[in-house]
C-alpha cells in the first residue's frame, strides 16, 4: 500500500525537500536510551518522538508499535515476527548498535521494512576494552583486587606476566577484531587470526589458516564473530582442550559462541588460566540482581555486562549515525547503509519541478519490473535506479507528474501490482 500523497510543497531555491507528508505525523519509538543526541536530530526533523529508557515488556511493546512509522532498539528489544506482524505503518528500523540478530530480518523484508544498524561507531570501544580486559587477566588483577577489599593483602609475581611478546589470537578480523589488532601491534603483542575471508592483514598480524592453529598458537584468544547457526558453540569443549594450557579466553562479541559449562570446567581444572565474558547465551531485559552464570566464582574471571560499546563516545556516535540513515530513509528513500534492503541512492530533484519521487518495494521475482515500467511509463522519469538483495527488490524513481490527478493514478497502478510490498511517493 502506498502512504497519503499529501499537499506539495516547495522552496523557492536548493534542492528540493522530499517529504511523505507533514513531518509531524511521523511518529518514532525509541527503546533502550538511544544517545540524546541522536534523539535531538530525530526532533529536529519534526518527527513525534517517543523515548524510553528501557526495553518494553511484550505486550507494552507491541501496543506501542502498531501505530510508529520507525522504531529504535538496540540489543534487548526482540523484534520477533510475531511482533513485527502487528506494525502495520512501520517503515524503517534503527538498531543503535551492531548486531541485528534481535530482528527478524526475513520478515521485515516481507513487510517492506528497512533495518538500519551502525557497524563502525563503537568499535574503538570494544578494542580497547578487549586490551584492557588482557592486562588484567595476565596480571590477575581481579582476584588481588577482591582479596584487597576483603582485607587479604597479598603482593606477588608469580604467574604474573606482560602482555608484550605474547601472541594473541583473533577469532574474526573484522572492524573490531581489526582494530584490536592494531592496539595489540603497538603494546609488542604477536597478532594471530582466523577469518573465513582471506584478508590483508594490518601491522605485523598473520592470518592462519584454521581455527586450530590460532587456538593450539596463542597466549589469548579474542573472539569477534557474529551470531549466526555456523557459530552456536564454536569454542567447545574440544575447542577449548585445543588452546594452550595456561592462556586465556576472551568474548566481546556474542553470548551463544562459547560453551559456557564448557568454559567453567576448563578454568575450574587449570587448563585455561582465566577468561574474560562480556556477553552471554541469555541475558536480562533490564538492570538488576539476580543474574547467574556458570562462570560466577571461577579462577581470575572477569564478568561484565555487555559493556562492550557502551561508552559515551561510542553511543553518541551510534545515535548520530543511526538517527541520520532513519531520517534519510524516511525523507528521500536513501538505503545506503541498510542491513536488509539493496543500498541506493539518487541527488534530489531540482527545486520548482513537478518532480516526485517513488520508492517501490517488491518481491525481486521475474516479471515485476515489466509491471512497475508499464505502471509509469505514462510519465517521464528523470532519475531510475533499481537493486535487489536476496528476495528484496527497491526501487527509486524521479518522476515528472502534472496533476494531482496523475499523481493518484500512478499511485493506484503501483499498488494494483501484486508483487508489490509497499509503495511510498515523496514530493
Amino acid at each position: 500500500m502506498s502512504e497519503p500523497v499529501g499537499k506539495r510543497e516547495r522552496s523557492k531555491s536548493g534542492p528540493k525537500a522530499l517529504k511523505p507528508f507533514d513531518t509531524k505525523d511521523i511518529k518514532i519509538l525509541l527503546l533502550e536510551g538511544p544517545s540524546q543526541l541522536g534523539v535531538n536530530l530525530l526532533k529536529a526533523n519534526g518527527y513525534q518522538v517517543e523515548y524510553h529508557a528501557k526495553a518494553l515488556p511484550k505486550d507494552t511493546l507491541i501496543d506501542k508499535i502498531k501505530d510508529v512509522h520507525a522504531i529504535g532498539i538496540r540489543s534487548k528489544t526482540k523484534l520477533t515476527e510475531e511482533v513485527l506482524s502487528y506494525a502495520k505503518n512501520l517503515l524503517v528500523i534503527g538498531c543503535f548498535c551492531i548486531g541485528t540478530n534481535q530482528v527478524d530480518l526475513q520478515f521485515a523484508s516481507s513487510r517492506g521494512i528497512a533495518v538500519f544498524n551502525s557497524p563502525f561507531s563503537n568499535s574503538r570501544s570494544v578494542a580497547e576494552l578487549v586490551l584492557g580486559l588482557m592486562i588484567a587477566l595476565a596480571r590477575n588483577v581481579t582476584d588481588l583486587n577482591t582479596g584487597v577489599h576483603d582485607g587479604d593483602y597479598r603482593k606477588r609475581s608469580e604467574n604474573a606476566h606482560e602482555v608484550r611478546g605474547k601472541k594473541l589470537g583473533i577469532i574474526g578480523y573484522g572492524h573490531i577484531g581489526s582494530q584490536l589488532s592494531v592496539l595489540a601491534d603497538s603494546f609488542g603483542i604477536q597478532v594471530f587470526f582466523f577469518d573465513v575471508s582471506t584478508i590483508n592483514a594490518l601491522g605485523t598480524a598473520v592470518q592462519l589458516p584454521t581455527l586450530e592453529a590460532v587456538l593450539s598458537t596463542c597466549d589469548f584468544i579474542s573472539l569477534h564473530v557474529p551470531e549466526l547457526p555456523t557459530t552456536k558453540n564454536m569454542i567447545g569443549e574440544k575447542e577449548i582442550k585445543c588452546m594452550k594450557k595456561g592462556s586465556f579466553l576472551i568474548n566481546a562479541s556474542r553470548g551463544t559462541v562459547v560453551d559456557i559449562p564448557a568454559l567453567a570446567d576448563a578454568l575450574k581444572s587449570g587448563h585455561l588460566a582465566g577468561a574474560a565474558v562480556d556477553v552471554f547465551p541469555s541475558e536480562p531485559l533490564a538492570n538488576g540482581p539476580g543474574f547467574k552464570t556458570p562462570l560466577q566464582g571461577c579462577p581470575n574471571v572477569i564478568l561484565t555486562p555487555h559493556i562492550g560499546g557502551s561508552t559515551e563516545e561510542a553511543q553518541s556516535g551510534i545515535g548520530v549515525e543511526v538517527s541520520t540513515a532513519l531520517v534519510k530513509y524516511i525523507n528521500t528513500g536513501c538505503t545506503l547503509g541498510s542491513v536488509n534492503f539493496p543500498e541506493v541512492d539518487v541527488k534530489a530533484p531540482t527545486e520548482g519541478s513537478k518532480v516526485v519521487r517513488l520508492l517501490n518495494v517488491h518481491q525481486n521475482v521475474p516479471g515485476v519490473l515489466k509491471q512497475i515500467n508499464k505502471a509509469i511509463s505514462e510519465y517521464n522519469v528523470e532519475k531510475q535506479i533499481c537493486d535487489s538483495k536476496d528476495t528484496v527488490g527497491y526501487l527509486m524513481a524521479d518522476i515528472t507528474v502534472e496533476s494531482d490527478a496523475d499523481l493518484r493514478k500512478m499511485s493506484d497502478a503501483m499498488n494494483g501490482i501484486k508483487e508489490g510490498v509497499k509503495t511510498r511517493i515523496l514530493f
